[in-house]
């Protein structure tokens, strides 16, 4: 039980600090992106943290494994480098018994990958199709921000407001600018105006920025011949913010019993890779027990990137069969448990590598023997 205890806390506190620094690195160049969106105002500034906090069991569900098979490296590698170990070997700790104590924590791991990609990822997946369906249907109006010069329609405008009202419905000091094809002629429209409010059209439901009190501009560019109207009253359409880029994949967001319902084989595709992730954490487990084991004289960190390697192997063969899957390639059965069973192979084949080779010095000892003996 110490030793139960011991070795789960190495292995726990590593996988936290490696998750951590993973989550943080995947996050930082999603958050980034839900910025970029954000400063052209595709979607509200108010929503990335919920964005964020939204997609992190999506992320979480594949550095989880990676964190787990990183950890048990580091950690047994440190422990064969200090030699606790070789203790733990002379107190009669085989490395099957290692194995038995270090699934105990794969399994609690595995159990908490489980709900993230059979529940909370859903779930999660859910609510930020939610939100991101709600900026769709906001108008770009709703995403002006004062005093910056914004392009809204797609990069067919670029709107500058000086204020706006607390309740966001009126601006003040407003410029506009914007092409008009007019035939093969393209000509620029500015448009400054005191304020502007936003008006709903009921019938056809649509919005509409009505400017008062302002001058409008019509011309081609480098030429002298321009057009000035003066207006109390200008409507403008807002068409909605395009956001169509940022949502997920649909069936990434379908709650895991709505798949068992379904029998489509995207359904069945995803289900299964679902129950798939969970298992991957126990074979790589059972893959990084002897990968960690390490040479004192060679260092720690020596068998760090062929153990890497064959984890992204795995995890690409996953992938990949799941969109040969997809694209009817590759059949249901055996699916992506033949490639777990091809690495759950790997790992009980180097688990007992030694006693591997040393039915091979005895059979070749025993034919030397026959041989000589003829």
């Amino acid at each position: 039980m110490i030793i139960l205890r011991y070795l789960s806390r190495e292995i726990i506190v590593t996988l936290l600090a490696v998750s951590s620094i993973l989550l943080l690195i995947v996050m930082s160049g999603r958050f980034a992106r839900y910025l970029a969106e954000a400063t052209t105002g595709r979607i509200s500034v108010d929503i990335l943290f919920s964005l964020i906090a939204f997609r992190m069991p999506e992320f979480l569900v594949l550095i989880l494994p990676l964190g787990m098979f990183i950890a048990i490296l580091l950690s047994y590698g440190r422990l064969y480098i200090e030699s606790e170990m070789v203790v733990l070997s002379a107190c009669g700790i085989s490395q099957r018994q290692i194995l038995g104590l270090t699934l105990i924590t794969a399994l609690f791991v595995s159990a908490m990958v489980a709900s993230l990609s059979l529940w909370f990822g859903p779930m999660g997946a859910q609510k930020t199709d939610v939100m991101l369906l709600e900026q769709r249907q906001r108008s770009e109006f709703d995403s002006l921000q004062e005093g910056r010069f914004q392009s809204l329609g797609k990069g067919q405008a670029i709107t500058y407001v000086e204020s706006l009202s607390s309740n966001r419905k009126v601006l003040n000091q407003v410029f506009v600018a914007q092409t008009a094809n007019d035939g093969d002629n393209e000509s620029l429209i500015v448009i400054v105006a005191e304020a502007g409010e936003q008006k709903l059209n009921p019938e056809f439901d649509q919005r509409y920025l009505m400017l008062q009190n302002g001058i409008r501009y019509e011309g081609h560019p480098g030429g002298a011949d321009y057009s000035v109207m003066r207006f109390k009253t200008y409507g403008q359409h807002m068409p909605p913010a395009d956001s169509s880029l940022l949502f997920s994949n649909k069936i990434d967001a379908k709650p895991t019993m709505q798949l068992f319902a379904d029998n489509d084989l995207e359904s069945k595709v995803t289900l299964q890779w679902r129950f798939s992730l969970p298992l991957l954490v126990i074979i790589v487990a059972m893959l990084a027990v002897p990968l960690s084991k390490t040479n004192p004289r060679q260092g720690r960190y020596l068998k760090m990137l062929p153990a890497l390697i064959i984890y992204l192997v795995y995890l690409g063969a996953l992938i990949g069969t799941r969109g040969a899957m997809d694209s009817g390639k590759w059949p249901l059965l055996p699916g992506l448990w033949a490639i777990h069973g091809v690495f759950a192979v790997l790992a009980l084949l180097l688990l007992n590598w030694h006693n591997v080779q040393l039915w091979r010095q005895r059979r070749a000892s025993h034919k030397l023997q026959e041989t000589a003996r003829a």
